[in-house]
């Protein structure tokens, strides 16, 4: 399929509307059979209750065009599984893992023309995600939601593209114990954005968070997992109760352990360990993973090795498990077709 006339190396990481998105809605207790349509809008109550107590969850994952020509999603089936945890949490029906799929080969398929070509450092971004749609005035779970996934296409997360990331340790909390920061919901995300707009004007890419309960353990970014490299070598990933489980991440451990033979430590982290790190970087579906070249905490100041040996062979062969330059485990892609 051709591709549309877009100059693919300048986008940045944000909303483009593409031609198709797909939607279904739950109505008396079931699912629709749902579809595509061209319509981007969202016409709903104003007691919806999306809009008054923050019930949505989603799921971000990219389409790729492979170095033979094909048109890949990455790991989808994780997002679907991940989606289905945070609707059990959220009180919202579960979308069925294999219509959760189904849905994500139809957007791809029907904006394939968007999907950007091999080489451009650019992708197709999806973003499955869920709402109450019906008007709920007292404070209870709605009655009837909306599933939809669009999908846009994407340079780099972080500005300036693969440059080693300047952060600091937050004053503020991400996450509670006990709470929902190991789901997808939107409401997670709400709560950071005072903090994120707060560090850019600091001088600040992103914050770095520790455990509410103690302060002393490292958890997170807003909006990105966090991973650590001793001088040895060894990956070191910071564990916790209250962190997203991020796909990349998992995927990172094993192409760590299985592609590079890394020895992988998960365990708690200190954030009296900062200095004890060579190298360190973010990664999402979003950033991949991005080096971190300074942590900030407090006045104190940690430097890493930015774009170093380790983040560096993690990035190019995570990458070229996506773009099918490094073959892939097994059950890792999806096809559209």
């Amino acid at each position: 399929m051709e591709k549309k006339k877009i100059d693919w190396s300048s986008i940045g990481f944000g909303y483009v509307q593409t031609d198709y998105r797909y939607v279904a809605n739950y109505k008396n207790g079931a699912w629709d059979e749902g579809g595509l349509t061209t319509d981007a809008n969202i016409t709903m109550n104003e007691c919806a209750c999306v809009l008054q107590y923050a019930q949505t969850v989603f799921e971000g994952m990219k389409a790729y065009t492979t170095a033979d020509g094909r048109t890949v999603c990455f790991r989808p089936d994780l997002n679907a599984e991940r989606m289905m945890d945070s609707c059990r949490r959220m009180r919202m029906p579960v979308f069925p893992k294999e219509r959760f799929l189904d849905a994500i080969r139809q957007t791809v398929k029907a904006n394939e023309a968007w999907v950007p070509p091999y080489g451009s450092g650019a992708s197709l971004y999806l973003r499955p995600y869920m709402f109450g749609s019906d008007p709920i005035i007292g404070v209870k779970p709605a009655n009837e939601f909306q599933f939809r996934v669009f999908g846009t296409p994407v340079g780099p997360y972080f500005k300036g593209g693969i440059k080693p990331l300047t952060i600091r340790v937050s004053d503020l909390d991400r996450a509670a114990p006990r709470g929902t920061g190991h789901i997808k919901a939107g409401l997670n995300y709400a709560m950071s954005l005072y903090n994120i707009v707060d560090a850019h004007e600091q001088g600040y890419d992103e914050n770095l968070y520790v455990d509410s309960a103690t302060r002393t353990h490292i958890e997170e970014t807003g909006g990105a997992n966090i991973v650590f490299v001793t001088g040895e070598g060894k990956l070191v990933v910071p564990k916790s109760d209250t962190i997203l489980p991020s796909i990349t991440r998992r995927s990172l451990i094993q192409v760590a352990r299985d592609y590079l033979g890394l020895e992988v430590e998960e365990r708690v982290v200190g954030i009296d360990e900062l200095g004890n790190f060579a190298e360190a970087g973010l990664c999402g579906t979003a950033a991949v993973i991005s080096p971190v070249g300074k942590i900030v905490d407090h006045g104190e100041e940690y430097t890493y090795a930015g774009m170093g040996s380790v983040i560096g062979k993690l990035y190019h062969t995570l990458t070229g498990i996506q773009m099918g330059t490094t073959p892939a485990p097994e059950g890792w892609i999806m096809v559209i077709d």
